[in-house]
């Protein structure tokens, strides 16, 4: 299994997300479309690179290592936060900007993680 897959829709998700905290933030209407495209391509590129940790179906295993494992988990911990802001939001702005923030937070550090590892493994 190739790794560009994985960075291409992973990047995708985050240039989406960049774009959907934009609006967020200028208080405009966030299209669930839109939302719901953020969590498909995030959670494809967070299952591509699960069956890469797993060993690929095409029989290829290749050298995860540390930072693989570490950009998946962050991940997962962001697509987490980002299922669950909504649902402890609702009540208030500032619990959903906590929220949300927390989400930033992972998914910038999981995205960098794993650019680190693609630039190291290239």
């Amino acid at each position: 299994m190739k790794i560009l897959p994985i960075v291409l829709l992973l990047s995708a998700a985050a240039i989406l997300g960049i774009l959907l905290g934009i609006q967020y933030l200028r208080r405009q209407r966030l299209p669930p479309v839109l939302i719901g495209l953020h969590l498909i391509l995030g959670a494809g590129g967070l299952e591509l690179l699960a069956v890469l940790l797993r060993g690929a179906p095409d029989g290829v295993v290749l050298s995860i290592g540390s930072a693989g494992r570490t950009a998946a988990g962050l991940l997962a911990a962001a697509m987490f936060t980002g299922l669950v802001a909504p649902l402890i939001g609702r009540g208030s702005r500032t619990t959903m900007n906590v929220a949300l923030l927390a989400h930033v937070g992972v998914a910038v550090v999981g995205i960098g993680v794993l650019f680190a590892w693609v630039i190291g493994a290239a």
